[in-house]
């Protein structure tokens, strides 16, 4: 039997109609919203992000936390600085490789900010956010590659995606993430090779 190679990714990740992925951990956050009426499932762009709380720590509860605003100001300085800030994302996928939803993809999760793509603006609009367990500093883990590409199949067979960015792509001023550290090419080529083995499908 032929060894199998890290990066040829056995396809099990797929989103239903009402935008949930199946399978996944759901946790709900507050800060969502629906989107407007015009973009309804018309969603092209996918954009991935970085967050580790605290900064370069791994590990705990405290982005679940800060994403369902229950994070607990007093256990680190940092945490007084962002604490009035509601945002979230749809997908956090930690450095095991879990993969948490925090709202469906039908709806907007808060986690562009002021944004803009092809002269759009508000890209929370139209978009799905995936944020990785991760920093600007550390290299993300094998897993993590792999249940991104298998994410982004399952997100790209659902929805008319477009174009896959990072928040620095769409807010350059403000933002950097993922930063130097996440592999693009690394990336496609696993999406690439999870397309050429059939994709997912959108559940009835």
């Amino acid at each position: 039997m032929p060894t199998r190679k890290p990066h040829e990714l056995e396809i099990k990740l797929r989103i239903d109609r009402s935008g949930f992925l199946q399978g996944a951990r759901f946790i709900a956050t507050p800060n969502c919203d629906e989107r407007p009426p015009e973009v309804e499932f018309d969603i092209p762009l996918l954009v991935i992000h970085n967050i580790s709380l605290p900064p370069r720590e791994y590990g705990s509860d405290d982005v679940i936390a800060f994403f369902t605003n229950r994070l607990d100001v007093k256990k680190h300085g940092y945490f007084e600085l962002i604490a009035d800030l509601r945002v979230s994302a749809h997908f956090f996928i930690r450095r095991d490789g879990e993969v948490i939803q925090f709202a469906s993809c039908n709806k907007r999760a808060w986690h562009a900010g002021v944004s803009v793509w092809r002269d759009r603006i508000r890209c929370n609009d139209f978009s799905i956010g995936i944020e990785l367990e991760g920093s600007d500093d550390d290299p993300f883990t094998d897993i993590q590659y792999e249940k991104l590409a298998e994410l982004t199949r399952a997100v790209q067979e659902a929805y008319p995606i477009e174009e896959i960015v990072g928040h620095s792509d769409i807010a350059p001023v403000r933002k950097t993430d993922p930063g130097p550290c996440f592999d693009w090419q690394k990336y496609r080529n696993m999406v690439a090779d999870a397309e050429s083995e059939g994709g997912g499908d959108i559940s009835s």
